[in-house]
């Protein structure tokens, strides 16, 4: 059976019935739906009015060819923590959706020469008219480099500025980690560890960085596990750190769900959190309210961060005023998993105990 186009179905108004209804040609509605300054105030007036009255919905195909533009963003990620990009997808569709444009995700490998390939190859097929970046995959050498000589609008995500990018939305994951730090420093925790995230990428090294040099200038000593974002390192990088002779009174584990490997650790030999061990993850996602203790984490707001990023997009792609600088502010939100230093008993001396 063969289906009537949607364009052509009984009922459903097109482009020329606005123009004879405003008693204007088809170009000058165009101009009004594509907002061009080219049309006076009054005849605008009367075409919206016409475009009301009629209920006209424009052909976002017919659009995106009259203009030249797919009206498609991508968002290139590599990352395997479906809360974090479920916040930042949310965030982008949020900004994006009410100015016409579609989100198409996709993820690519890290590999140097397999990214470079793997985005341009993407943009070649999809046709979007620019790309939102999420790190790591933002850290990839080079790349910036070859999406700039191929003209692709680009607005990333990163830990620290990325040359090459024009727009880039950087999160101070070192001045963060500083403050995990500080946090357990206040709270009495004198010997520290940490469950590090992968050691290539630059958010890992820089919340290791901040941790480290704040604990150091403290006094405090600091342990530490490899770890790779993941439940299953964060159980190894517990393993490894609580099997100590003088294990850590607090840990920070790199993101929210190594963090939950360690509370499982803890739970498994009988270690209380707070009462026994501090726990800090970083990311601030949903998982930490669903934590038992609740998590205390450093709240990062991918939702207001991914939207920012697309909106300086949007800017560079229809060539508007570029927005204000975006400030991303990180901090550490204590929950039940950290409290105060345990008291550990100290061997009485000798010289001083009754006989």
């Amino acid at each position: 059976m063969h289906e009537t186009p949607a364009r052509a179905r009984e009922g459903d108004p097109t482009i020329e019935d606005v123009a004879a209804a405003a008693g204007v040609s088809i170009r000058t509605v165009s101009r009004v739906l594509n907002k061009s300054p080219k049309v006076n105030a009054e005849t605008r007036q009367r075409i919206e009015a016409a475009i009301a009255a009629l209920r006209f919905r424009p052909s976002a195909r017919a659009r995106a060819l009259a203009m030249r533009r797919s009206f498609l963003i991508g968002l290139i990620h590599n990352d395997r923590n479906a809360l974090v990009l479920d916040s930042i997808q949310r965030g982008v569709v949020a900004l994006t959706a009410p100015r016409g444009y579609e989100v198409i995700v996709h993820p690519t490998p890290l590999e140097t020469e397999a990214a470079i390939r793997d985005v341009l190859g993407f943009v070649e097929r999809s046709r979007v008219d620019g790309l939102v970046i999420l790190p790591p995959v933002s850290g990839v050498p080079g790349l910036a480099e070859a999406l700039a000589e191929a003209q692709v609008p680009v607005a990333a995500l990163s830990s620290v500025p990325i040359a090459g990018f024009a727009d880039v939305i950087v999160s101070e994951e070192r001045a963060a980690g500083a403050q995990v730090a500080r946090h357990l420093l206040d709270l009495g925790h004198r010997r520290l560890g940490i469950v590090n995230g992968p050691a290539d990428t630059a958010s890992a090294m820089e919340r290791r960085a901040g941790f480290i040099e704040e604990a150091t200038r403290a006094g405090a000593s600091v342990a530490e596990a490899p770890g790779d974002y993941d439940f299953a390192s964060g159980v190894a990088g517990a393993e490894q750190l609580l099997a100590r002779a003088e294990r850590p009174t607090g840990i920070f584990a790199a993101n929210d769900i190594m963090a939950a490997g360690v509370l499982k650790v803890a739970a498994v030999r009988g270690i209380a959190v707070p009462g026994g061990l501090s726990v800090v993850g970083f990311d601030g996602s949903l998982l930490t309210r669903m934590l038992s203790p609740a998590l205390t984490s450093v709240l990062r707001p991918f939702g207001d961060m991914a939207a920012a990023a697309a909106e300086r997009l949007i800017a560079r792609i229809e060539g508007g005023e570029a927005p204000p600088p975006f400030e991303v502010e990180l901090r550490v939100v204590p929950a039940e998993s950290t409290g105060l230093a345990p008291h550990f008993c100290v061997a009485p001396n000798p010289s001083t105990s009754s006989g």
